[in-house]
């Protein structure tokens, strides 16, 4: 039996999420919180399996809660549960120890899953999760643009020849051609307009 727990300062969220698990033969709800203190005066007396964690809290962030929790109570496994689909804060809360993170879209089957692969020590997310964090680690892995490549790529996607790229940023010719040749083999492409593709296509330019 899988003991959980939650803290949300919603509590349409907290219904909302007892309405969909209550049924399940394998999860016990053991109650839930509103504030952090809440949550602390509950863990003084039991410590549930898994811990459901909205990201925003009144008083103090999840982030930093979550942190706290696994200092306190290492064993207890923490689910982040957000609105937040910005990849940085995901990774934040893994950092801090949750082993999961559900975006309050995820449907019944998502949740059931995360926690059950939670509870066996797995790291795992909802299918919305895994998309941001693809998407970011494939951002990631591009290459840094200079604030004077940038310059001479935004320059090319005006329709700028080398010669009225050089004259504009008053460089040589020479230069502004060694910055075309040496994007295209950062970028591993074999003519500017790969390059301009990739860079509109990942907001670089």
């Amino acid at each position: 039996m899988i003991q959980l727990f939650i803290i949300d300062d919603h509590q349409m969220i907290i219904e909302g999420i007892h309405a969909l698990l209550q049924y399940e033969n394998d999860i016990e709800w053991m109650g839930s919180a509103r504030l952090p203190q809440e949550l602390f005066d509950f863990l003084k007396i039991k410590q549930p399996d898994i811990l459901l964690m909205d990201i925003n809290l009144p008083h103090i962030s999840g982030l930093d809660l979550c942190k706290e929790v696994k200092e306190k109570y290492p064993a207890i496994r923490i689910i982040g549960l957000s609105t937040s689909n910005q990849a940085s804060v995901i990774r934040k809360m893994f950092e801090n120890g949750a082993t999961g993170y559900l975006l309050k879209d995820a449907n019944k089957q998502e949740i059931i899953t995360t926690i059950h692969e939670v509870n066996n020590g797995r790291e795992h997310v909802n299918f919305s999760v895994s998309e941001i964090l693809k998407r970011k680690i494939s951002n990631d892995s591009l290459p840094v643009l200079t604030r004077r490549e940038k310059e001479i790529l935004e320059l090319i996607s005006d329709g700028l020849t080398n010669q009225e790229i050089a004259a504009k940023l008053f460089l040589d010719i020479t230069t502004i051609d060694s910055h075309r040749k040496n994007m295209l083999t950062k970028f591993k492409v074999k003519n500017t307009a790969a390059l301009i593709k990739i860079a509109v296509g990942n907001n670089l330019i």
